[in-house]
C-alpha cells in the first residue's frame, strides 16, 4: 500500500474489520501490516510448535571408567559411547581415581586418550581430558554427519518433438539486464 500516516492506516484497517499489526518496529519507517491479529498469533504459535517438533535436544550421556578397567569392559563402554555419538548425544567420559590411584594419573590419561582415538570420526573432542578433584573427564561431541548425495534423476525419455527454427541473433545485439 505504500507509506501511510498511522491514523490513515488505522482507519483503513477498521474499515476492513482487521487490525493494524506492527511487523518491524525498528525499520525506518516502521513496517505494519493490515491483518487479523488473532489469526496472526495462531499461525505464529503453530509455526513455533512445528519448529519445536523438528529440533533435536542434545543430552550429555556419561560413560564411567576406572583405572583398572579390563579390555572387554573398555570395549563395551567404548561401543556405548559410539552409539550415543551416532544418536546425536554428547558423551562425557569420566574416570575416577580412588586412594593410591591418584599417584598414577598417567594411567587414567592413557585410557581417556585411547578412548578418544578409538572413537575416531564418530565424535570430536569438545573438552580435552582434565582433572577436577579426583575425577578425570573429557567431553566428546557428535562428529559431522556426511549426508549421502541424492542420485541424479534421469529425465524421462519422450518422443522427439518437431521444433520451429529459432532465429539466430548475434550476442552483441541482445540487451542484457541484471536481476
Amino acid at each position: 500500500m505504500g507509506i501511510l500516516p498511522p491514523f490513515e492506516a488505522l482507519r483503513i484497517a477498521r474499515e476492513r474489520g482487521l487490525d493494524l499489526v506492527e511487523v518491524s518496529p525498528n525499520a525506518v519507517p516502521p513496517v505494519c501490516r493490515i491483518q487479523d491479529y488473532g489469526r496472526f498469533l495462531y499461525e505464529k504459535e503453530k509455526s513455533e510448535r512445528a519448529a519445536k517438533k523438528k529440533q533435536k535436544i542434545i543430552t550429555v550421556k556419561e560413560v564411567k571408567f576406572s583405572v583398572t578397567v579390563d579390555e572387554h569392559d573398555y570395549q563395551t563402554k567404548k561401543n556405548q559411547a559410539v552409539k550415543f555419538l551416532v544418536g546425536g548425544d554428547k558423551v562425557k567420559a569420566s574416570l575416577r581415581f580412588r586412594g593410591r590411584q591418584m599417584a598414577h594419573r598417567d594411567l587414567g590419561y592413557k585410557i581417556i586418550n585411547r578412548l578418544i582415538l578409538d572413537i575416531g570420526d564418530a565424535g570430536i573432542v569438545e573438552f580435552m581430558p582434565r582433572m577436577e578433584g579426583n575425577t578425570l573427564h573429557a567431553i566428546v561431541a557428535p562428529g559431522k554427519k556426511e549426508l549421502p548425495k541424492p542420485k541424479p534423476v534421469a529425465p524421462p525419455e519422450a518422443a522427439p518433438v518437431a521444433q520451429a527454427p529459432v532465429a539466430q541473433v548475434p550476442v552483441a545485439q541482445v540487451p542484457v539486464t541484471q536481476s
